[in-house]
């Protein structure tokens, strides 16, 4: 068995690991932690995980209390783990962190986006980007693995394939996105009640400051980074200048994230040959679904799997490309056990589900 630790399990993506967990058949979940929850059964926070973890507490958030595991996953807020990384890394086998603290590679966009500098950038570089359709080669064996914010992953899952074949233009790049209201975490806010969010579809993260100072949302820069590094980690030529306007979304469901993306192409290209681009790219990939239909969040609802399509509007020559995922599962969750998977020697596929729950 493989020996599991999830530090910050109260949220809603530490909960998607226990379920993901659950159903895996080598993950053994040995300590759950969750400051605001300490004490607390899960089954009493998470009904829904009763039956797996009957006798499992939260318990508080202590470095050698993972001592001996094999994988410990980070489902924290931005900034608290910096702290914690560099005091796991050695004494457990694999950390696979889902917040942002180690996916930029760039220290000097931590102050601009995050807001303060970074506390460990010495680590940043041996952070593995765990986005394993777009990155695998860096993630067997990996220490620390950095997994995608929900948005980057439809995004870059989207629009990688493209500027790596050097078929569309890096500059001006539109992602327009929604995500469902457990995208904002479980804590209470204001903006994201019941009565906030029930029919209503609201833009946030609005850009409108200068390029020093950017009002807009900050995975905007991660985007940029994914699309414009090719598969071992270099900077792609084709990225030159790239820039992306990111707008993200508030969509009144549970979960899930639909991206749609705009790109002005370089070369020939139609509708068909677009879908080409994405399917030879994502050919045997079992997490990825490509196809002319319009992706939709349901279809991707509880699974791993992205779904994928694209179209070249012949009026205005733009290529369009949409992209489907569950942002507790691909996008965050699930990705975070199929890069531990890997990291781990294990086939990836091991324990996560490609289909969705429908109806």
């Amino acid at each position: 068995m493989t020996n599991v630790g999830i530090l910050g399990a109260s949220g809603f993506t530490g909960a998607e690991l226990l379920r993901i967990c659950a159903a895996h058949p080598t993950f053994d979940v040995v300590v759950a932690t969750g400051d605001t929850q300490a004490g607390t059964a899960v089954a009493d926070l998470y009904p829904s995980l009763a039956a797996e973890y009957p006798d499992l507490t939260y318990a508080q958030a202590d470095p050698a209390a993972f001592d001996g595991c094999d994988v410990v996953f980070l489902c924290l807020p931005h900034g608290a783990s910096q702290a914690l990384v560099p005091e796991l890394l050695g004494r457990v086998g694999h950390v696979v962190d889902l917040g942002a603290d180690f996916r930029l590679t760039d220290t000097g966009l931590y102050p601009t986006w995050y807001g303060k500098p970074h506390a460990a950038p010495e680590l940043l570089a041996e952070a593995a980007y765990g986005l394993p359709e777009l990155f695998r080669a860096g993630l067997p064996g990996a220490g620390l693995v950095a997994v995608p914010g929900c948005y980057p992953t439809a995004a870059a899952l989207a629009l990688a394939p493209f500027l790596r074949a050097g078929a569309i233009e890096p500059g001006g790049i539109v992602v327009d996105a929604a995500s469902g209201v457990s995208g904002a975490g479980r804590g209470p806010k204001p903006g994201t009640t019941f009565c906030a969010v029930d029919e209503d579809f609201s833009a946030y993260g609005l850009t409108g400051g200068t390029a020093d100072a950017p009002t807009g949302h900050r995975h905007t820069p991660e985007i940029e980074q994914a699309i414009s590094t090719a598969a071992d980690g270099s900077v792609l030529e084709a990225s030159a200048g790239v820039s992306v306007l990111f707008t993200p979304h508030l969509a009144p469901m549970n979960r899930g994230i639909l991206a749609t993306c705009y790109a002005k192409p370089t070369v020939d290209m139609d509708s068909t040959s677009a879908l080409a681009v994405l399917a030879d790219v994502y050919a045997g990939e079992p997490f990825i679904v490509v196809s002319e239909r319009s992706p939709s969040t349901k279809a991707t609802a509880g699974s791993n799997t992205a779904h994928l399509t694209a179209r070249v509007d012949p009026r205005t020559g733009l290529l369009v490309v949409v992209s489907a995922i569950d942002n507790l599962v691909k996008g965050a969750s699930g990705q975070a056990v199929q890069c531990a998977n890997i990291a781990s020697g294990i086939d990836e596929t091991t324990g996560l589900p490609t289909v969705g729950i429908c109806p």
